[in-house]
């Protein structure tokens, strides 16, 4: 059966199955994604990539969700990146960091879910179209995926403030 995606298609899910590869190596690796390391970096670059390459891409003929979610992230990224920038939210800076990166990985996975689960296998795709049970399905397991993820990073960055090193060693409680 032939390949039913664009030039353009194909660079751009390559491009998005590398982002979201990073953004899940950000999170074991760190417990979360991080903006100020590499991985952290790279796991942007590829979402910023991502995202763009996406509005050129309508298989439908006309703006859709999908193309909506690409803008929230790309509006979310800078929060996430510049959090602790933010005067309004400089106390809880990094709460909105993890939570604000958490969420830009979430909404990368929805089309990820709709679009690999109604393409393939190219000759029977496994779903007819975003209202179909699987796809529900799958979105319910992200949803509550990224919900007990992000209470687990609120969790434990919560847990590593109160919790500091002092220079002889010492475990002090604040």
């Amino acid at each position: 059966m032939p390949n039913h995606l664009s030039i353009l298609g194909i660079i751009h899910t390559a491009i998005s199955v590398l982002a979201l590869f990073a953004g899940a190596y950000c999170l074991f690796s760190d417990g979360k994604i991080v903006p100020e390391n590499k991985q952290g970096r790279l796991y942007i670059i590829l979402t910023i990539i991502t995202c763009l390459t996406s509005f050129p891409i309508m298989k439908t003929g006309h703006f859709t969700g999908a193309h909506g979610l690409g803008v929230v992230v790309l509006v979310l990224l800078p929060i996430g990146i510049y959090a602790k920038s933010i005067p309004l939210v400089s106390k809880i800076a990094r709460y909105v960091q993890v939570v604000v990166m958490s969420m830009t990985l979430f909404l990368s996975c929805i089309p990820a879910i709709v679009e690999t689960l109604t393409r393939l296998p190219i000759s029977n795709p496994l779903a007819s179209g975003p209202n179909d049970p699987l796809i529900q399905k799958g979105l319910l397991v992200l949803t509550l995926t990224f919900v007990v993820g992000v209470i687990y990073q609120l969790i434990k960055l919560r847990s590593k403030k109160k919790t500091t090193q002092t220079p002889d060693g010492e475990v002090k409680l604040s």
